[in-house]
């Protein structure tokens, strides 16, 4: 029971990580000190979405999984949870990469825009 439940907060913490990579910047505009929390969390999202590479929470959960005598699983959990979600079917590495660029420029648009504002004070 302990074993799921701490796979089900890996989760949970896993999930808000992305929704926080994915609209943190927005917090910038409130208080531009989350800009030294977001960058690292963008530029670590980044880095894992294009090296190919798997986060250190994916095999955790799924051996807490294991533990707690239910389905492990290979890959990714971008791969088991969000793509069968948002990804479109046959998502292929240079889809992520453009993915992961599309992502840096919104960003950079957004940190721009912030940026205005911080100068200016509008």
């Amino acid at each position: 029971m302990t074993s799921s439940l701490l796979a089900d907060a890996l989760v949970a913490a896993h999930l808000a990580f992305l929704l926080f990579v994915v609209f943190g910047a927005a917090l910038v505009f409130w208080r531009r000190g989350f800009a030294w929390l977001h960058l690292p969390a963008v530029a670590w999202a980044v880095w894992i979405e294009w090296s190919g590479a798997i986060c250190p929470l994916t095999p955790w959960e799924s051996a807490l999984r294991v533990e707690a005598g239910q389905r492990g699983y290979r890959g990714s959990f971008i791969e088991h949870y969000v793509m069968p979600i948002i990804y479109p079917p046959g998502l292929t590495h240079a889809h992520q990469l453009v993915l992961g660029a599309i992502l840096v420029a919104a960003i950079a648009v957004l940190y721009a825009l912030a940026w205005r504002k911080w100068r200016t004070g509008v």
